[in-house]
C-alpha cells in the first residue's frame, strides 16, 4: 500500500515513511492510494479484538512490517486495556423511532479515552520502525485534552522518542492536565500555551511546515493528522458492527459520533468504503458547531471557540475534514489545496451544491448545548445506572432523537471515562465519579508544566532545547 497527500504534490510514501512523516511536505494529510476490502465479516465473528484488528489493518501495513511482528505488536497494544473486549458494547434502550441504541465504550485503555485505542498501537509501531532504521524522532503534538495523555503514555520512556505536547492553558480538565503533567519520564514534555486548541494545532502545523526545522529535529506526529491513528480506529467500527449484529433485522447500522477534529468519524467513513454496511454517519457537536453548519449549509466558517463542558470538542478547525474533502473532490489535490488556502485566508469557504449533496448522502450533523448534555447524563443514569461523560452525552442526545428506519440499529461512541470530567458529572448527578485504581493518586502526584508563548519561534526554541538535552544524554 502506498500513501498520497490530500494536496497532491508531496512524495508518495510507504506505510513506515507515512507513519514517521505525519503531515505531508505540501501541508496535506496522507491517505491510502485505494481502500482495500474488509475480510468477509462472517470469518471475523467470534474472533478476539486483536485478531480482528490484525485482519482489518493488515492491507495498510503489508510489505513494511512482517506479519508475525505486526500480530505481536497488535496483541501487546491491546493487552494494556482493562477488559479483554477492549471496546465493549452496551445496550442503552431505543431511539425516538424505536431503533435499538447502543454505547460503544472506547475508554478502557490506560488513559481512559478513545485515543488509547490508536496510540497504544502507534507508539509500538514507532518503536519498531525507528529501531529497524536506527533513528530517533521528536514528536510534536497538540491536544484538546485526551490525545496528549494517550500519546505520552504510549511513548513514555521509549529510548528513540522525545515528545512535546502543546495544550491550551486553562482549557482542559484538571484530570486531563494532570495525566500529562505528572509523568516523570525524561522524554516527556507537557507544554501550556495561552490560547485555544486551534492555536496549538496551528503551531504544530506551522512547525511541520518549516521544512528546515522539521528535518533538523526529525519531527513526528501523533495527532490524527497521522494516518496510523485513523487506521487503528477503523477496527472498532467493525467490532461494534459484529457485536451488535445478533437479534437485529437489518444488516445496516448507523454510528453517532461526538466530533471535534473529525478523525474518529472519518475512521467510520473509511470502514464504510472498505465494505462495512453503514447506513448513516452522524456528526454530534456541542455549541462549537462548525461541522454541523458545514454539513447543513455547505459553508465552513470559523467563529469564536466557546468553552463548554465537553472541552475536547471545543474546536473550529477540524483537520481530518480535509481527508474527506479530498475524496469528494475526486482526489484532486490542487482543488483541496486551493480550498484550504481560501479557508485559512478568509476564515470561510463553501463547497458546491453537488458536493454538499454527496456529503449529505452519507452524513447527518446535529449540535446540542451543555444543558441538553447534562439532562442526558441524568436521564441515562436514572434509566440504566450508566454514567456518561459529557462528550458521550452529546452523542447520545443526538442519537436518541434520530429519525430513520427503526430496524437500523444506532451505535453511539463513548469517547472518555466520566472520571475525566468530574465537574460536569457532579453538576448532573451530584457525585464525582472515581478514577480507576491505577490513577487513584493522580491528584497527589507532582506536576511538571512547561510554558511556551503562542508563537512558532517559542515552540521551536523549546523543542530544540529538549532535543539537545536528549542528544547529550544519549551521547553520555
Amino acid at each position: 500500500m502506498k500513501y498520497v497527500s490530500t494536496r497532491g504534490s508531496a512524495p508518495v510514501l510507504g506505510f513506515a515513511d507515512a507513519l514517521l512523516a505525519g503531515l505531508a511536505d505540501d501541508g496535506g494529510l496522507y491517505l491510502p492510494e485505494f481502500w482495500p476490502a474488509l475480510p468477509p465479516l462472517e470469518e471475523l465473528r467470534g474472533c478476539s479484538y486483536s485478531e480482528i484488528a490484525v485482519a482489518v489493518m493488515w492491507p495498510f501495513v503489508q510489505g513494511e512490517v512482517p506479519r508475525d511482528v505486526f500480530e505481536n505488536i497488535v496483541h501487546d497494544s491491546y493487552s494494556t486495556f482493562e477488559t479483554d473486549q477492549v471496546c465493549p458494547l452496551v445496550p442503552l434502550g431505543r431511539t425516538a423511532v424505536g431503533a435499538d441504541l447502543y454505547v460503544l465504550e472506547l475508554f478502557h485503555g490506560p488513559t481512559l479515552a478513545f485515543k488509547d485505542v490508536a496510540l497504544q498501537l502507534v507508539g509500538r509501531l514507532f518503536d519498531y520502525v525507528l529501531t529497524q532504521r536506527n533513528e530517533r524522532i521528536c514528536i510534536l503534538g497538540a491536544t484538546s485534552g485526551d490525545t496528549g495523555s494517550a500519546a505520552i503514555d504510549a511513548v513514555r520512556d521509549r529510548e528513540r522518542v522525545d515528545i512535546c505536547i502543546l495544550f491550551p492553558h486553562g482549557r482542559v480538565s484538571d484530570v486531563q492536565r494532570r495525566q500529562m503533567t505528572t509523568v516523570a519520564a525524561s522524554n516527556v514534555h507537557a507544554v501550556a500555551v495561552e490560547g485555544t486548541f486551534d492555536d496549538c494545532q496551528d503551531l504544530v502545523k506551522a512547525a511541520f511546515g518549516d521544512t528546515a526545522f522539521r528535518d533538523e529535529v526529525h519531527l513526528g506526529a501523533v495527532n490524527s493528522i497521522n494516518w496510523a491513528r485513523v487506521m487503528a480506529q477503523i477496527v472498532y467500527y467493525v467490532v461494534a458492527y459484529l457485536d451488535s449484529a445478533e437479534d437485529n433485522t437489518s444488516d445496516e447500522v448507523t454510528f453517532c459520533v461526538p466530533t471535534g477534529n473529525f478523525g474518529n468519524i472519518l475512521a467510520g467513513w473509511a470502514a464504510k468504503q472498505m465494505g462495512l454496511p453503514i447506513d448513516r454517519l452522524v456528526v454530534a457537536s456541542n455549541r462549537n458547531d462548525i461541522l454541523t453548519r458545514f454539513f447543513t449549509t455547505g459553508q465552513m466558517q470559523i467563529q469564536g471557540v466557546v468553552p463548554t463542558t465537553s472541552p475536547s470538542m471545543d474546536i473550529q478547525v477540524s483537520s481530518n475534514l480535509e481527508r474527506l474533502l479530498f475524496e469528494v473532490l475526486g482526489r484532486d489535490g490542487q482543488a483541496v489545496a486551493d480550498l484550504m488556502a481560501t479557508f485559512r485566508a478568509d476564515g470561510s469557504v463553501s463547497v458546491d451544491l453537488d458536493i454538499l449533496d454527496q456529503l449529505r448522502s452519507e452524513f447527518d450533523a446535529h449540535s446540542v448545548d451543555d444543558a441538553t448534555a447534562t439532562a442526558v447524563i441524568q436521564s441515562v443514569y436514572e434509566r440504566t445506572s450508566l454514567v456518561l461523560d459529557p462528550h458521550s452525552a452529546v452523542a447520545v442526545a443526538v442519537a436518541e432523537q434520530l429519525g430513520g428506519d427503526p430496524r437500523v440499529r444506532v451505535i453511539t461512541l463513548a469517547t472518555a471515562h466520566p472520571a475525566k470530567f468530574p465537574d460536569a458529572v457532579e453538576e448532573a448527578l451530584g457525585f464525582r465519579p472515581e478514577l480507576p485504581a491505577h490513577l487513584s493518586d493522580l491528584f497527589e502526584r507532582s506536576e511538571r508544566i512547561e510554558h511556551a508563548q503562542n508563537s512558532l519561534e517559542s515552540v521551536e526554541a523549546l523543542v530544540r532545547s529538549h532535543l539537545s538535552s536528549s542528544l547529550r544524554a544519549s551521547d553520555a
